[in-house]
């Protein structure tokens, strides 16, 4: 165990190392013993458990098998790996409109990752097409990635879909509608009924933040009371535009 490199510091650092920790990698390297495994397919964070597993089938008198290693693909936030835990996915079974608009939303050195590790594209494609530009290179990558979970036509149909609600900001031809009751509302409450937000401590944050606008106006105070008229446009934050109808 005190070959893997994290549990070698924290020991010569005098660091506590729980009992738990040393049992998850044997317990997954036993599982190879049990099925006599061949071949292991893991990311990079599972290089040393299916290394553990090879020494254990060795020791039982099995062919090691071979370890096979991928790169972990980056979440939106091109920090940490994609999970759904971590809110910084894509969904396979997410409507080509959210598929695109979450790609148009990562990082344009995130993009090039994607490129090589979704696409299979070689150094010089890609180098080819950071010399355009990069906003044309990220649409033809969300156009991919939706053709690839959904079809060529929905890839065709979610690109214009962003087209004219973000470049040429025909935003009322593709606002989804929100009803409310009329009179005067919360600016929290507004947007809680999108239902597109976990809670309203991230609303909060997204109105302080600039991130939400009424008719092209920016509202940021959480505290703001407003009475919204029919057809007015909101938006909260760069995929969520709803027109306002009243009940």
């Amino acid at each position: 165990m005190l070959e893997r490199d994290t549990f070698e510091k924290r020991y010569k650092a005098g660091e506590p190392i729980s009992v738990h920790e040393f049992l998850y990698p044997l317990m997954q390297g036993y599982d190879s013993v049990c099925v006599q495994s061949d071949v292991e397919l893991g990311g990079t964070d599972q290089t040393f458990n299916n290394l553990v597993g090879r020494q254990l089938q060795a020791d039982a008198g099995q062919q090691p098998q071979v370890v096979i290693i991928l790169p972990i693909l980056p979440g939106l936030d091109g920090v940490q790996k994609m999970s759904k835990s971590l809110g910084n996915y894509i969904g396979v079974n997410e409507p080509p409109n959210e598929v695109f608009g979450k790609t148009m939303s990562i990082s344009d050195e995130l993009m090039w990752q994607w490129y090589e590790m979704l696409l299979g594209k070689t150094p010089s494609e890609i180098a080819a097409l950071k010399a355009g530009h990069p906003m044309e290179a990220k649409k033809a990558l969300a156009a991919a990635l939706v053709e690839r979970l959904h079809s060529a036509d929905a890839a065709r149909a979610a690109r214009e879909h962003f087209d004219k609600q973000f470049s040429q900001k025909k935003l009322d031809e593709v606002a989804e509608p929100l009803t409310v009751p009329a009179g005067k509302i919360g600016l929290v409450e507004l947007v809680e009924k999108t239902g597109a937000f976990k809670s309203r401590g991230d609303i909060r944050r997204l109105i302080q933040e600039g991130g939400v606008q009424l008719d092209g106006e920016k509202l940021t105070d959480p505290k703001a009371a407003l009475e919204p008229r029919a057809g007015q446009i909101l938006r909260a934050g760069r995929r969520i535009v709803r027109k306002i109808e009243l009940t």
